[in-house]
């Protein structure tokens, strides 16, 4: 259910340790949210670097990542804050609605099929006004992803802006990180 990340999550803990790539972009993203907003973290990892930056900035932080090993060193290093192991396809999300949702390094992971129906089910988690946050590759494209070495791709700008319109979000902003990350910052109408 982990999408392989289970099999390297020694690797994955390792190589996120050190990395810092995305908090910029995520912190300024999260200006737009109401002081101590609650933000659901998709593909949480860790915690490292988003959550924890998040976290530091009084935001409160529900994470979900389908590896025990990874969720488990989420726990560890944010024990104040919700986990929960369980795929983000058939995940509850708490059972409730959220302020932001961020996404980082997830959505292009998983199926066309499954990318539809993520965006679907964090547009009706988030709360009117709310905000989404997502990484994924401007251009329609395909790949191996160098960690797990399964294919990942990207439904490209265009379907994303025409799926989040569907949603009920609309696409108020992109941005470039220093790791070459596109993200996609949409908002619930």
């Amino acid at each position: 259910m982990s999408n392989g990340w289970e099999e390297i999550a020694g690797d994955f803990i390792a190589a996120r340790e050190q990395s810092s790539i995305g908090v910029d972009v995520a912190r300024a993203w999260a200006q737009t949210l109401p002081n101590g907003a609650a933000i659901l973290d998709l593909g949480c990892g860790t915690g490292v670097p988003i959550a924890l930056a998040l976290s530091k900035d009084g935001f409160r932080i529900y994470g979900v990542d389908a590896s025990p090993t990874i969720i488990a060193e989420f726990k560890r290093r944010l024990p104040q804050m919700s986990a929960a192991c369980e795929p983000v396809e058939t995940s509850p999300f708490f059972g409730r609605s959220f302020d932001g949702i961020v996404s980082i390094g997830l959505v292009f992971l998983l199926s066309a099929d499954a990318q539809r129906r993520l965006i679907f089910r964090a547009a009706a988690a988030l709360d009117p006004g709310g905000h989404f946050l997502f990484t994924s590759p401007s251009p329609v494209c395909e790949w191996t992803d160098l960690m797990t070495g399964r294919k990942s791709r990207s439904l490209g700008e265009e379907t994303y802006i025409r799926l989040l319109s569907e949603a009920g979000l609309d696409l108020v902003g992109n941005a470039v990180d220093e790791g070459e990350n596109y993200y996609f910052h949409a908002v619930k109408t």
